[in-house]
Formats: C-alpha cells, sequence, structure tokens
C-alpha cells in the first residue's frame, strides 16, 4: 500500500501524489457506496493495479479539516489575495473572508498584489492587517517582489487561496512555479472585475505544499447560528471582551461595552467595527 493526496477528481477517477509521483486512481466499490463524499485534499491509501501505472484508493484516512463550499479537505490555512489597484480592493469581502477562516478555525495570511500598482498604499494595507495579527505580504508579479517571503508561508501546508477575480491569484501561482501554466484573466477596465479563470477544485503541488486555487470561498456568507461566535473571528476584540460589563455583550447596542470604548479610542479600527456590524446583521436570527 501507497499513501498519498488527491490533487483532483473527475469522473470517477483520481489524481493522487505519491512519494513515486502521480497515479490515476479508481474508488474500491465499499468507498462509493460511502454517504461522504471522496475531497481534494483527502489522505488516502492506495494499491497499484496488476499494470503497475493506475491504482484503487483503498482507504481514505481521518480528516482534520473539511469545507463544503469549495469542497476541500485539511487545508491548514487560507491564503487571502487582492490587488492594491485594478481591481480596488473591497475591504469587506477581504474582512468576510478573514472571519469565515476564523470560524473554521484555519490560520490566515494576507497577499496583497499588484504591489508595483500603488507602493505607499500596499505598504498602509500591510501595516493594517499586520497590526490585527496576520502575517501580510506585498508582491509583485511584475516586479518580482514578496514571491520569497509567500513561497516561505506556504512551505509545508496545504493552503487555499482566496479572493475575488482579476487580483492575480493564477499568475502569482506561476510566479512561485513558471511550470504550473496556469491560464490568466484580465480585468475589466469599466466594471474592475476579473474573469474567473479557475473552475474547479484541485491542488498543486508547490515546493513541499499544496496549493488550492479554489472558485467559491469568498462567497460564503454566515448563519444565524454564527452570532455570538462572530465576535472572536476579529482578533483585536479580544483584550477587550472580557471588560463588557454585560456577559454575552454583542458589542452593538449594550452599554459599557469596552469593544465600543476601543473603537472610539482607537485601539480597534472603526472601518474592521463597521464591518463586524454587517455581518452581524446577517448572522441575527431571522424571525
Amino acid at each position: 500500500m501507497e499513501s498519498g493526496i488527491i490533487l483532483k477528481g473527475i469522473g470517477g477517477t483520481y489524481d493522487v501524489q505519491t512519494e513515486s509521483g502521480v497515479i490515476s486512481c479508481r474508488l474500491r466499490g465499499r468507498l462509493r457506496l460511502r454517504d461522504d463524499r471522496v475531497l481534494v485534499g483527502d489522505r488516502v491509501e492506495i494499491s497499484r493495479e496488476p499494470n503497475g501505472e493506475t491504482g484503487v484508493v483503498e482507504t481514505i484516512l481521518p480528516r482534520t479539516k473539511e469545507l463544503l463550499r469549495p469542497a476541500i479537505a485539511n487545508v491548514d490555512q487560507v491564503v487571502v489575495v487582492f490587488a492594491v489597484q485594478n481591481p480596488i480592493p473591497n475591504f469587506l469581502l477581504l474582512d468576510r473572508i478573514l472571519v469565515q477562516a476564523e470560524l473554521l478555525e484555519l490560520s490566515c495570511v494576507v497577499v496583497f498584489n499588484k504591489g508595483d500598482l500603488d507602493p505607499r498604499a500596499a505598504s498602509e494595507y500591510q501595516d493594517f492587517y499586520e497590526k490585527i495579527s496576520y502575517p501580510t505580504v506585498i508582491t509583485s508579479v511584475v516586479k518580482d517582489e514578496g514571491l520569497d517571503a509567500l513561497k516561505g508561508l506556504l512551505k509545508g501546508k496545504i493552503s487555499t487561496l482566496a479572493g475575488p477575480s482579476g487580483v492575480g491569484k493564477s499568475s502569482l501561482l506561476n510566479a512561485l512555479d513558471p511550470n504550473l501554466d496556469l491560464e490568466t484573466g484580465q480585468v475589466s477596465a469599466k466594471a474592475q472585475r476579473g474573469r474567473h479563470t479557475t473552475r474547479s477544485v484541485q491542488l498543486l503541488l508547490l515546493g513541499d505544499g499544496y496549493v488550492a486555487d479554489t472558485p467559491g470561498f469568498s462567497k460564503l456568507s454566515l448563519g444565524p447560528d454564527q452570532q455570538r461566535d462572530l465576535q472572536f473571528a476579529f482578533p483585536e476584540f479580544g483584550p477587550h471582551i472580557d471588560g463588557c460589563q454585560f456577559r454575552g455583550c454583542l458589542h452593538h447596542h449594550e452599554p459599557r461595552c469596552q469593544v465600543k470604548d476601543a473603537v472610539q479610542a482607537g485601539a480597534i479600527s472603526a472601518r474592521r467595527y463597521e464591518h463586524y456590524l454587517v455581518l452581524l446583521a446577517e448572522a441575527a436570527p431571522k424571525y
């Protein structure tokens, strides 16, 4: 038996990365009858078929994490990629992705790509998110900047890239490994939106780690059961939560709230707090 990780699956055939290379595998019959489907990122054990070139997935090993949208298993971290310009960053969307990752207990890295278009703004954005606690990298494919730092943050991990279309996720991956030769898209000057070039979930081997350029992660929304958990998805709230007078404070209408005091004092960003209120309203129970 060989161990491996599923890179992609199409029509019942799965590409499995093993120490000896990528093996095309089918599922053993009992696995096809499972209620839960096999996911990209699953760690598996395979046996070789008589021809020695293809294999059979015999066992799906226990998952550490499981994302439903996009459907991927065993992710270690989310790499949130936004452009400094072209398209201009939507910070509510950026914070929404960070919140989703926090609620899933995933580590986060923030990348501001196309840093050459506005170096001063890129530096301001980097300082802002690093002060919250997120490792933040400025990259430029054009000027070959920040790529080594990003590669270091991807090392030895399964990472999923998230962010809107047109910010240069595929271009970044191509710059990190030209052999990937991923399709890239252009940004519409009128709409400031890019064309989606990633249509399905697959893991890409990058050094000794894996990266998934996954469609769908940025479209996640909050459920009504997450209202009280939301505050814990904003790391900068942490030092102030216990100082609120009322237990279960949601930091909105409640009096004597230390989180709101911290916003007034500038210890918590007013923009981030406004984004918290937007997401809090989304997560409010609907009666």
